[in-house]
């Protein structure tokens, strides 16, 4: 098989960082097509960086298992570039059938090394003390040797309403304050969150798990055969695509959806909570965010472009125009290049409705950000009306796009900083800056960075049709066929 199949015999932890979520608490910075664990929220790395490096720092760990949605996969790639980890492998899941069938093929491409740790991280959480981390990964190391399945309970400060629970039971001899699972509880009330608390007996439940390729497939196959069956299924009929494995959509969509606790933890006898204080967050809401960043005299939070006057205990985020805000409290307000959006912060467990709402009026802002990825760079609409789109456009040094057509418009490019190699039907040449040309439609054409630095240009649509589906592939360096 490939590289997600029959891997190298390596370290004894690997880490299994699952990037599949679509994070739209977080709207609109997150949205499905660009979600939070690809975003620069509390550093200057994003998440999903934060999280691969974070688990580089333990010892005896290799290069990661990286489980992401297709969408993203050459955003994933790309970011891990830029932190110097290549991954082990990147497994493309088609369409998301969440946790538990991540895990397990994540544990499937280890079958042959039944003693392999894998340790599985969501890739949307913080950790504001990474060394809490260390420490407990340390403490779960010869639990998940032991055959446990383990899974990290944080040390709760506060009657959260917005995490599950988890009650501890026994206690495990020569473990270092480790405890065997009594029961995961659900998102309490506050006034249950409240007397959980009191007793000083539950913790957070965090999503990270550890536990042996062996053991994790061993309960799965009792607990959840169907779910094992068809994550095997779906790597066996996979393929490789570049760089990238592709697991098999038809075998992948009839894998059944469910968290790794409600198809395992819940119901296994192995289960261990190792306790861990790492100032961890999940990120889960506005409010969430808030808590984490660095806040004003008046409680607020700014960033970008935005100024408070009067105001206390907001977060205001802009990455479009100037957000000014006068006497506001507790409220948040963030504006994107396309929507802004403000919120009672008491409120914001309510913006996945909200976006919903958007999807089901067929609004594309719900789940496409104005700045679009692509393998070779992105663009960003800047304006657009009836027959024509204005477009600005970053290609990567060393990128090029497809050489393409389309029937129904054709385009102006003016370059605004670097230097495009231009393929225009059977004619190849150079564009500098403040240089133009025109590509009517119907022609073959290609746009191509050879240079150092990004190339940066203005793109001027106009036809019958500016919609992003009139094109046709000819040649493609990332495999797209659409």
């Amino acid at each position: 098989m490939t590289q997600a199949g029959k891997a190298d015999a390596g370290p004894a932890i690997v880490p299994v960082i699952l990037s599949g979520g679509a994070g739209t608490r977080l709207w609109p910075l997150s949205r499905e097509k660009f979600p939070k664990q690809l975003q620069n929220l509390t550093s200057e790395l994003s998440l999903l960086q934060e999280t691969a490096l974070r688990a580089q720092a333990v010892p005896g760990t290799g290069a990661p298992i990286i489980v992401c949605n297709q969408e993203h996969r050459f955003i994933v790639a790309e970011q891990m570039r830029e932190i110097g980890i290549e991954p082990r492998a990147i497994v493309v899941e088609p369409l998301g059938r969440n946790t538990a069938a991540a895990a397990a093929v994540a544990a499937l491409v280890l079958e042959a090394e039944p003693d392999a740790l894998l340790l599985v991280m969501p890739s949307d959480h913080t950790v504001r003390k990474p060394e809490g981390f260390v420490g407990a990964v340390r403490i779960a190391v010869p639990l998940a040797r032991a055959g446990h399945l383990v899974t990290f309970g944080i040390v709760p400060d506060s009657p959260a309403t917005g995490y599950g629970y988890i009650h501890r039971g026994a206690s495990i001899a020569g473990h270092d304050g480790a405890h065997m699972v009594d029961r995961f509880v659900e998102k309490p009330d506050l006034a249950t969150a409240q007397a959980f608390l009191a007793t000083g007996a539950y913790s957070w439940n965090s999503g990270i798990f550890m536990f042996s390729s062996a053991a994790i497939l061993a309960e799965m196959g009792r607990l959840r055969p169907d779910i094992l069956d068809g994550s095997r299924a779906a790597l066996a009929q996979g393929a490789t695509d570049l760089f990238f494995f592709r697991l098999d959509e038809a075998a992948f969509a009839a894998v059944p959806s469910l968290s790794i606790d409600y198809a395992v933890m819940e119901h296994t006898a192995k289960a261990a909570v190792v306790p861990a204080e790492m100032g961890w967050s999940d990120l889960g809401s506005w409010s969430a965010l808030w808590a984490e960043l660095e806040q004003d005299a008046d409680g607020n939070v700014i960033r970008g472009d935005a100024f408070a006057h009067d105001s206390k205990g907001c977060l205001l985020r802009s990455d479009g125009p100037l957000v000014a805000a006068l006497g506001l409290e507790d409220m948040i307000v963030v504006a994107t290049g396309d929507v802004v959006m403000v919120a009672d912060k008491s409120r914001d467990q309510e913006v996945k409705a909200l976006v919903d709402d958007l999807k089901a009026r067929g609004r594309d802002e719900a789940v496409q950000p104005a700045r679009v990825y692509r393998p070779w760079g992105w663009f960003e609409t800047i304006d657009e009306g009836p027959r024509f789109r204005c477009k600005h456009i970053l290609v990567k040094p060393d990128s090029k796009l497809s050489l393409q057509k389309h029937w129904h418009r054709s385009e102006h490019w003016i370059v605004v900083t670097g230097t495009a190699l231009v393929t225009c039907g059977d004619k190849t040449f150079l564009l500098r800056e403040n240089e133009s040309t025109f590509i009517p439609s119907g022609t073959p054409h290609r746009l191509e960075n050879p240079g150092k630095i990004p190339l940066r240009m203005i793109e001027v649509q106009s036809g019958e049709y500016v919609g992003e589906d009139d094109i046709v592939r000819f040649e493609d360096d990332y495999g797209r066929t659409a």
